[in-house]
């Protein structure tokens, strides 16, 4: 099976359809998910049940765990429907869950057979090419997001019907564990850029964020006792493994979250070993990885991203940029002052459009992506005509 050619869906189905799933429940299989590195976005093996031709790509894996996420859990739910049942529904989850290009989900849903959608859909969701760009921002930010399909996907079985607000809710919290773990005793300058700029995404959500830890707290203990709260614990650890660091606010933050999900002390002492003996496992393979944790490196890795997706395409955002007055105006205004919320959804919304245009700033448009927008934000200046960007200090 090749994720990387066309009918790689079909083939999977005519390989595991007639066969057992190898997992009793949702805990044995999000367990073996997380064994692969799945549930931590760093994809370094796929579930033993699949049996690869040749050495899969980061982003292959990404896919295939992402598939055998939704199949499994579709015959767990659903243990007497066919495969055919399966692809149908997993297509008709990603339409109601609106992804965030529409006009390339209305193109992939008229491209022929349901199989083939399917296979473009995962694609919109893990892969934008072969670039360093591409690959960083999936391992900095898409890759950690990627479960919540997965759970999103089981409560759209369970008959959930407000599908997108569940999956908004679920990326606001996640977003939300990373930017309350930044806040440590003696914060290092790259964790205050960081947490300023989730800070700021905060504004450009479509999804209202808390403003306090007490309030997201509240939020979280909703969650205890379901799917999704082992994610979110496995999502606490990763902050805490910052350069070995020794940080013992992120400990305690990692035991207060973990308890406002209902673990136990125990429990989550257990949780921040997995991760240890996770990294120290596969250390050869995910070593160049500790950059997209969150921590010290992170902040600089988003911004080189960004940064450069900007040079390299410097000429058609300036085209665009010259087309939307409000748009130019607004983001010489934010040289000089905050941008009210109101005015930061109006640069969000025209933004986002140009990047529909633009194939390499797909990214944006991506789980996570609108983290990235106060960084764009920021930086984007550069691309103005000096008029606009007279009074900009550097």
């Amino acid at each position: 099976m090749n994720p990387s050619a066309p009918g790689w869906i079909d083939k999977f189905g005519a390989l595991r359809a007639a066969e057992p799933i190898p997992y009793r429940d949702m805990r044995a299989l999000d367990a073996d998910l997380r064994a692969c590195g799945f549930m931590y976005g760093i994809n370094v093996g796929i579930p033993g049940f699949i049996k690869p031709s040749y050495r899969l790509s980061q982003d292959e894996k990404a896919k295939i765990n992402l598939l055998a996420g939704l199949y499994c859990s579709h015959r767990l739910i659903r243990p007497q429907s066919s495969y055919a049942d399966f692809i149908g529904s997993v297509r008709d989850f990603y339409k109601s869950l609106e992804l965030g290009q529409p006009n390339l989900l209305q193109k992939i849903l008229r491209s022929g057979k349901t199989s083939v959608q399917l296979e473009k859909i995962l694609d919109s969701r893990v892969y934008l090419g072969e670039s360093v760009l591409s690959r960083t921002f999936n391992s900095l930010i898409t890759n950690v997001l990627l479960p919540i399909d997965v759970l999103a996907y089981r409560a759209f079985l369970n008959g959930e019907t407000s599908l997108k607000k569940r999956a908004g809710e679920l990326e606001s919290l996640v977003i939300n564990i990373i930017y309350h773990s930044l806040d440590s005793e003696s914060p290092s300058e790259s964790r205050k850029k960081l947490r300023e700029a989730f800070e700021n995404s905060r504004t450009y959500l479509t999804i209202q964020q808390p403003e306090q830890f007490s309030d997201f707290k509240g939020r979280l203990e909703k969650y205890a006792g379901t799917d999704a709260a082992h994610y979110f614990l496995d999502i606490a650890t990763l902050t805490a493994l910052e350069q070995n660091s020794k940080d013992t606010r992120q400990q305690r933050y990692v035991l207060t979250l973990g308890g406002a999900l209902g673990y136990r002390k125990k429990e989550i002492a257990g949780a921040l070993r997995d991760i240890n003996a996770f990294f120290k496992l596969h250390s050869k393979q995910i070593y160049f990885l500790r950059e997209a944790l969150p921590g010290s490196q992170y902040y600089e890795s988003m911004a080189r991203v960004v940064d450069r997706l900007i040079s390299r395409n410097s000429k058609r955002l300036r085209k665009e940029l010259s087309q939307s007055k409000e748009l130019m105006i607004l983001l010489s205004k934010s040289t000089v002052r905050e941008l009210s919320p109101t005015e930061k959804k109006k640069v969000q919304q025209q933004l986002l459009d140009i990047f529909k245009s633009i194939p390499s700033l797909a990214i944006f448009l991506l789980p996570g992506g609108v983290v990235l927008l106060p960084i764009f934000i920021s930086l984007i200046p550069k691309l103005l005509p000096s008029s606009f960007d007279e009074n900009r200090v550097d």
